[in-house]
């Protein structure tokens, strides 16, 4: 059997596309049998989720070594820096513009308002219930830049690692990492051949676990569409169609700047993106497509692996371009459906929120990454609580988006931060 073949096939974007259209068919036909197929793909992230953190320690600690022993790192930071916002400012102004422009929050059919009321379990076209949405709320407390800052340390490393939480892991790899840097070479040889070790071992774990991809990714929408119906789809196809716009804006630029960067032809470049294209639909876990991205990155598309191990587990921890975009487009979308006319200054500040609400949901995932639309909702004033279960229906579908936003903008934002590969 041709793996190399294999391989390439069950990567394939139209064996994708086909995978999703298939499992939607079988949702939407049979809910029940559909449903009874969610646990191949729990099992299936869960083995992903296993080989993630180790992964990500032994990358960082391992690239941060080599780096401050060959030196200008104080550089390579000053440009990560750089590159970190102009991005976020950048997904965040694409969000706005689309949603500003297309207004899917306005002029709602009566239909489509009932099927609202009816998901929150009140009717939204009621003066009642306009009465209570637009009364005083109960002050929520927001997340600020003190709390952020503590969320970074971790007290307790095996904790951290046994509670899966990435980030304050990527805190501990990367001191440890420097520390080690200032170890004499002849002390931290042995832990360098480990590390490297572990790094090559999880890579190939992750590669093997790509070969079910499709099977998975049908159980997986078949799944998620037998729990949830069409209905809540049907309600929310303005929201879910101009964040699916904005979306496509990100992923388009963020492509033709891999290819700028990357001295391969479009197709090449395009042919590399498919192993992250592809895990980020199935799993909807940034951290796990981590391997797959410094492969694409280093192997593929002939980036300096040495930075690359470094900049994807930082990037995908710190740079959420992915839940930037969605705050951005959540909340105009709710001030829209409460008939909040906003200014430039107002736009301004939900931007300026969401980037924060983006930096603040680093290792989140899920359902709680969409609860920190409350609090870009606060500065304006804005009733999260009641909308707060229309996201939630079409959740699904936007954490994919979300997801491959994060995970394709990030390998862009890298390959901005890399010197461009020499031309073969």
């Amino acid at each position: 059997m041709d793996f190399k073949k294999l391989y390439a096939f069950v990567l394939n974007p139209w064996v994708i596309v086909g995978s999703l259209a298939g499992g939607f068919v079988l949702g939407t036909l049979s809910p029940q049998m559909a449903v009874k197929l969610g646990f191949l793909g729990d099992i299936y992230v869960d083995l992903l989720k296993m080989i993630t953190l180790p992964f990500m320690v032994s990358a960082v600690i391992f690239s941060l070594q080599r780096l401050f022993r060959e030196g200008g790192t104080g550089k390579l930071l000053g440009r990560v820096a750089t590159v970190f916002f102009a991005f976020s400012v950048a997904v965040a102004i694409v969000g706005a513009i689309t949603l500003l422009i297309m207004r899917p929050g306005e002029n709602l059919s009566s239909a489509t308002m009932q099927t609202f009321g009816q998901i929150v379990g009140s009717d939204l076209t009621s003066s009642d219930t306009l009465m209570s949405l637009q009364g005083t709320d109960a002050a929520k407390k927001s997340v600020g830049f003190t709390e952020v800052l503590v969320s970074l340390v971790p007290a307790n490393i095996f904790s951290a690692l046994a509670n899966g939480d990435t980030l304050k892991a990527l805190v501990f790899a990367m001191l440890f990492g420097l520390a080690v840097g200032h170890v004499p070479t002849r002390i931290s040889d042995g832990l360098t051949h480990s590390l490297e070790t572990i790094y090559h071992s999880c890579q190939t774990l992750t590669r093997w676990l790509n070969y079910p991809l499709p099977i998975v990714l049908f159980c997986m929408s078949a799944a998620q569409l037998g729990k949830t119906g069409i209905g809540p789809l049907q309600a929310m196809i303005q929201f879910v169609v101009a964040f699916f716009i904005a979306s496509t804006i990100v992923l388009v630029v963020a492509s033709v700047i891999i290819w700028r960067r990357s001295n391969n032809s479009f197709g090449e470049a395009l042919n590399a993106l498919r192993g992250p294209f592809a895990l980020a639909l199935a799993t909807r876990s940034s951290a796990t497509c981590m391997p797959i991205m410094i492969e694409s990155l280093a192997d593929r598309l002939g980036f300096a692996r040495s930075r690359v191990e470094l900049l994807v587990p930082l990037s995908v921890s710190l740079l959420r371009v992915g839940p930037v975009v969605y705050y951005v487009c959540a909340t105009l979308f709710i001030a829209q459906l409460y008939g909040r006319s906003l200014g430039p200054v107002e736009v301004a500040i939900v931007m300026a929120a969401s980037v924060l609400a983006g930096f603040a949901s680093a290792g989140m995932t899920g359902l709680v990454t969409v609860s920190l639309v409350g609090m870009t909702s606060t500065y304006l004033g804005l009733p999260f609580e009641a909308a707060f279960i229309l996201f939630l229906a079409v959740d699904p579908i936007c954490d994919m988006l979300r997801t491959l936003v994060l995970v394709i903008g990030n390998i862009a934002a890298v390959s901005l931060i890399c010197p461009k590969p020499l031309k073969i």
